[in-house]
């Protein structure tokens, strides 16, 4: 199929331990002696962009990218946008204002430093930005990024604002926030941006949500993966509880597959350029 609508690809850059839900199996303290998977990953990724010609946001953590120069670097090289994911991985959620907007800021100078480039859109780690904590779209702007993605309008028992807009908006700061997809159907909204909904439903239903998205609001919808979701030979976390288990590792196997059928029925392109006149 070939879609006259542009929609925004998006991949959070981190690794499988850094993951929030098995935070208490990998203390930090402990991350640099757990052998990093994440680079032979992305660079699948990148073979999968550069067989459909297509370009992609990369909201990369510092910590990644001061472990992994090079890889920064041919992200940048292959025209794709790199992006901000904060530097450690913590919940904005979870800090202080002073203590986030730091975290922000050192992670904009790594990448900037990498990329030779400015880095003008942020996400937050596990969409933590919500109705608890206005101030963090604050810290975005005054860090001096131009646009935000941390916002998913949906209901969820980690993260979660499902009475936010659906489509891009500008805050009084001058941020443009723009909130991982959503359909809206019988009331409410349903999680359409990827992630675990992608590995847990069947394709059919991520394929009708986007072309619902595109026909129906008539707007490009925001798409988002981890790179450690193509991985199915990562070390299993037995000690985590069977919910958690269940989220990170079902249909590891089926990943790359279904991307790449996504990745043929739709034109995907850099979140900076998709909404560059959003709001």
């Amino acid at each position: 199929m070939t879609r006259p609508i542009t929609n925004a690809l998006t991949i959070d850059v981190e690794d499988y331990f850094q993951v929030s839900a098995l935070a208490p199996h990998f203390p930090r303290s402990q991350w640099d002696s757990v052998p990093c998977r994440v680079e032979r990953n992305v660079e699948r990724i990148l073979a999968l962009l550069d067989e459909f010609d297509a370009r992609a946001t990369f909201f990369t953590l510092g910590w990644i990218a001061e472990r992994h120069p090079g890889l920064v670097q041919r992200i940048a090289a292959a025209g794709h946008e790199v992006a901000s994911h904060g530097y450690g991985h913590e919940r904005a959620s979870a800090q202080t204002p002073d203590a986030f907007l730091a975290d922000i800021k050192l992670a904009k100078l790594v990448l900037e430093d990498l990329c030779g480039a400015p880095v003008t859109g942020y996400r937050a780690p596990s969409f933590s930005i919500g109705a608890g904590n206005p101030w963090a779209h604050d810290c975005i702007a005054q860090a001096g990024y131009h646009y935000s993605s941390s916002v998913y309008p949906v209901r969820h028992d980690h993260y979660g604002m499902p009475d936010a807009p659906r489509f891009p908006y500008r805050l009084d700061n001058g941020l443009i926030e723009v909130p991982v997809t959503t359909v809206r159907w019988l009331g409410r909204n349903w999680p359409a941006g990827g992630g675990g909904y992608f590995r847990l439903l069947p394709y059919a239903v991520s394929r009708w949500q986007i072309e619902r998205v595109n026909r129906a609001d008539d707007a490009p919808a925001i798409f988002y993966f981890h790179p450690w979701e193509l991985d199915p030979q990562q070390p299993r976390v037995r000690e985590a509880s069977a919910r958690t288990r269940f989220r990170h590792y079902v249909n590891l196997d089926l990943t790359e597959a279904r991307l790449r059928r996504l990745l043929g029925d739709f034109r995907w392109g850099r979140a900076d350029e998709v909404f560059r006149d959003a709001a």
